[in-house]
């Protein structure tokens, strides 16, 4: 079984910054397609950066492009998602998946964690 374990999440002022980590002891990233999502209150999931392990390729939504920057630590099989100059918007319970290719899309993920709260008070 494919477990997924996301960390880094807090409350941090408007402005500042955080770095999720999404690692996974009995899983190989390597080959993957890791994306991460983000979900508040009332609201659908949707993603917010993707990452190709294959050829390190990345995509990011409108709402996060230039803040937010996505990578992947091959030695250490983690995917970060770093996280800048963070808005009340980006509150959400964020959330990694494996999949076999990078798309923004959560139907074509396989696995995925549990998440981690990200608050940012204004």
């Amino acid at each position: 079984e494919v477990q997924l374990v996301e960390s880094g999440g807090g409350l941090v002022q408007a402005g500042g910054s955080l770095r999720l980590s999404c690692a996974a002891s009995t899983f190989i990233f390597e080959d993957y397609a890791i994306g991460w999502f983000r979900q508040a209150p009332g609201k659908e999931r949707e993603g917010v950066s993707c990452i190709s392990t294959s050829d390190g390729s990345t995509a990011y939504a409108d709402s996060v492009k230039g803040r937010f920057t996505i990578s992947y630590d091959n030695a250490k099989n983690t995917v970060y998602l770093q996280m800048n100059s963070l808005k009340p918007e980006d509150t959400a319970v964020y959330y990694c998946a494996v999949g076999p290719w990078a798309t923004m899309y959560r139907d074509e993920y396989d696995y995925w964690g549990q998440g981690t709260q990200v608050t940012v008070s204004s």
